[in-house]
């Protein structure tokens, strides 16, 4: 039987209509993921509808290969740029920029091409091999382990960016966490910090505050005669690009891995996947001073991890009909249109349905990383253009994507307005990312904290009796605690006393 499933998903793909389809939605995901203020999740829903009167294993694959491509994509802009094209893009912005600025952008592409292939490849073996696992372990993190894992993400994502001052970096996350507090909150529905203001009852909208964040202060930086030479692209091999991922073999995996358990707990999705992974390939480096600098490996991590979270949000979704990330609730809505009926009874019911979503994420992969490396030859180019020339154009590009999320003018106002913060905060040598990740996270954050303590009339004490709270809350102590001084005075102190002894 499963030779017969396989057998019916590779006839989808491979008839005239469907190999066509395929490509082109693809293509429409890398598009997508390029330009800022186009995300996956706005890619995977707005195809849902054109896919209406498909069959439904053809309209599954389109999705597919769109959602593949959109997380992928995001990378070109973000080396490029600096500006990410999909949130989960922002990791690797922070050593793919530099690379590009020392002429490596189009090895820097191949890489993350590479990584993004390997990544989704990888996640489709654990898709197979470790749903039940995954989805167990998911659905021990309660209210609890949420609130605890937003704050754990912040505080990574403030270590590793912040140039080694990792409280502006906390700074930043948590101020990040506190513009997500505007807006209508999710428990009770009461409007807070909108100032009789009806625009801000829905809440702050994400895509202005990246394109903001990321965009302004690169436009702004162009105009500084500091940053007016010209940069160029040189030439790379790929068998340096071959090279270089023989070399990260481990850091793939692991990457791999951290990257799909994030995609598997719901609510997290491709962005801490990229975030974690890029943070475990630093803490193992024998020289993490080079990251944030130019180092080839943090791009490998952070676009493995956040392409292994797709297959990892696939997992929840088809176990337990919960969506692991934002794109993936609107894959799911998609299957359910369809006639599918993810959860327990999957298997039951429509047991072939697994077999076709691990077919069209193969080849989904294989043709996107075919179309992303021919695509870099051509985006590489952007390079070569003038950045007086370049950044007003994208900056027309930053005020088109923020509109274009809800057609408000509200939203072009506000990306103004981040994009402002953004300056100040490059000019003050405070992180963005941190902030943008602040901003993803807040409303988890939020709303698991305030069930956990309705649950517990209150209390606190389940933080500190939960096994995996109490692992979360020691692992942000230790990465917080030693960035003061009188703790490392007091770990010296320790250290002598037991050195006399």
């Amino acid at each position: 039987m499963v030779a017969q499933y396989l057998s019916d998903a590779f006839a989808v793909i491979f008839t005239p209509f469907g190999f066509i389809s395929l490509f082109v939605s693809v293509l429409l995901g890398l598009i997508f993921g390029m330009l800022p203020g186009l995300t996956a999740t706005m890619a995977v829903a707005l195809l849902t509808g054109l896919t209406y009167a498909f069959d439904g294993p053809l309209a599954v694959m389109v999705l597919i290969g769109v959602y593949i491509g959109a997380i992928s994509g995001g990378c070109q802009s973000a080396i490029l740029l600096n500006i990410p094209g999909t949130p989960a893009s922002a990791a690797t912005a922070v050593d793919g920029y530099p690379l590009a600025r020392q002429g490596k952008g189009g090895l820097a592409i191949f890489v993350a091409n590479a990584s993004s292939f390997s990544g989704t490849m990888l996640s489709v073996l654990y898709l197979i091999l470790f749903t039940p696992l995954l989805t167990s372990a998911a659905l021990k993190f309660n209210s609890h382990e949420m609130f605890l894992l937003a704050v754990f993400g912040i505080v990574i994502c403030g270590n590793l960016t912040s140039g080694g001052r990792p409280i502006k970096g906390w700074i930043s996350g948590f101020i990040g966490l506190l513009v997500s507090q505007v807006g209508r909150d999710t428990v009770g529905s009461f409007a807070r910090f909108t100032f009789g203001n009806m625009d801000l009852t829905g809440g702050i909208s994400l895509l202005p505050v990246m394109i903001g964040l990321f965009g302004f202060p690169e436009i702004v930086n162009s105009f500084s005669a500091v940053k007016r030479e010209l940069v160029t692209s040189q030439k790379y091999s790929a068998r340096e690009g071959f090279g270089i991922m023989k070399r990260n073999w481990f850091n793939v995996l692991r990457s791999s891995v951290l990257g799909a358990v994030m995609g598997a707990i719901p609510g997290v999705g491709e962005d801490t996947g990229g975030w974690l992974s890029y943070w475990s390939q630093k803490k193992s480096s024998k020289h993490p001073e080079m990251y944030g600098k130019g180092c080839i490996d943090g791009v490998v991590s952070s676009e493995t991890g956040n392409n292994a979270a797709i297959g990892g949000a696939i997992i929840p979704v088809l176990s337990l009909a919960i969506p692991g990330s934002a794109p993936a609730a609107v894959l799911l809505a998609a299957f359910w249109m369809h006639g599918y009926r993810p959860g327990p009874l999957l298997m039951t019911d429509t047991p072939e349905f697994l077999y076709y979503v691990v077919v069209f994420m193969v080849v989904s992969s294989i043709l996107m990383w075919l179309i992303a490396t021919n695509m870099s030859k051509l985006t590489v180019k952007v390079l070569q253009v003038d950045q007086r020339i370049l950044m007003p154009t994208i900056f027309i590009c930053c005020v088109i994507g923020a509109f274009v999320v809800n057609n408000r003018i509200f939203d072009v106002k506000l990306m103004f307005v981040f994009g402002l913060l953004g300056v100040a905060l490059s000019y003050m040598k405070y992180p963005s990312a941190p902030f943008l990740l602040g901003v993803i996270l807040g409303n988890m954050a939020d709303e698991n904290l305030r069930r956990a303590l309705i649950l517990h009339n209150g209390s606190i004490a389940p933080f500190f009796t939960r096994p995996i709270s109490v692992f979360f809350i020691l692992f942000i102590l230790a990465l917080v605690l030693p960035q003061f001084a009188f703790f490392r005075n007091m770990m010296a102190g320790i250290k002598r006393s037991f050195a006399r002894k």
